[in-house]
């Protein structure tokens, strides 16, 4: 399980990061700006991906 919350925070930071860097560098990468019901949410949904990411790492590290 810990292995699972690890891997799916890892996605979730990279996909984060790669969503800030597209709005912020006008790169072409990631899955956020993809998505079209978040169209002009951009930031707020890579923002959320980060904070879910370091969530999901705190949770992965309490667990035995």
């Amino acid at each position: 399980m810990k292995q699972l919350l690890e891997l799916l925070g890892f996605v979730a930071l990279v996909q984060g990061v790669m969503g800030l860097l597209h709005e912020f560098t006008d790169w072409h990468v990631g899955l956020v700006q993809r998505v079209g019901f978040l169209d002009g949410y951009e930031i707020y949904a890579s923002v959320t991906l980060v904070v879910l990411a370091f969530a999901l790492f705190a949770v992965a590290e309490s667990q035995k």
